[in-house]
């Protein structure tokens, strides 16, 4: 990342001054910015930090815990349904652009191949959809597990 703000910073500066801009850079940006987001999409589910608001599941957790993380399953499969389908329409993309030799650029001035990128994508969408069925599992298997309900569970420990 630091490389390609460097690159950037470059080609601004080269663009400004010298009216050369470098050849290509708008086309690495593409695929690196496509990369970056794929490759660690999947971990960003898996830890949890994954953009989301949760203020709900949290009044909703101190109600009903079992509801819950039933609801937080329920969102998990959305997920997975989502990236399926982003899986199901990006394979033949793939499939496509190896068999074209597909590649962004100007031939004579700057090419990248696509394929590679597009596998990354493929790759990525793959495993986000695992990710996101393996922790619907843990959320329904939390709902099985949970205390029907909070407040039950520490009237009774007072009494």
């Amino acid at each position: 990342i630091l490389l390609l703000i460097l690159l950037l910073t470059t080609d601004a500066l080269s663009r400004s001054f010298l009216s050369r801009p470098i050849a290509g850079v708008n086309e690495m940006v593409q695929v690196s910015i496509i990369g970056i987001v794929f490759l660690q999409l999947a971990d960003a589910i898996r830890t949890g930090r994954l953009t989301r608001t949760d203020s709900f599941l949290t009044l909703l957790r101190k109600w009903s815990p079992r509801l819950a993380h039933a609801l937080e399953g329920i969102f998990f499969l959305a997920g997975a349904t989502y990236m399926g389908l982003g899986l199901w329409g990006a394979i033949p993309l793939l499939k496509e652009s190896i068999e074209r030799k597909s590649f962004l650029g100007n031939e004579g001035v700057f090419t990248v191949i696509v394929w590679p990128i597009k596998a990354v994508l493929v790759l990525g969408l793959a495993m986000c959809l695992i990710e996101f069925l393996r922790q619907a599992g843990r959320a329904w298997h939390a709902a099985l597990v949970a205390s029907p309900n909070t407040q039950q569970s520490s009237e009774s420990a007072s009494s």
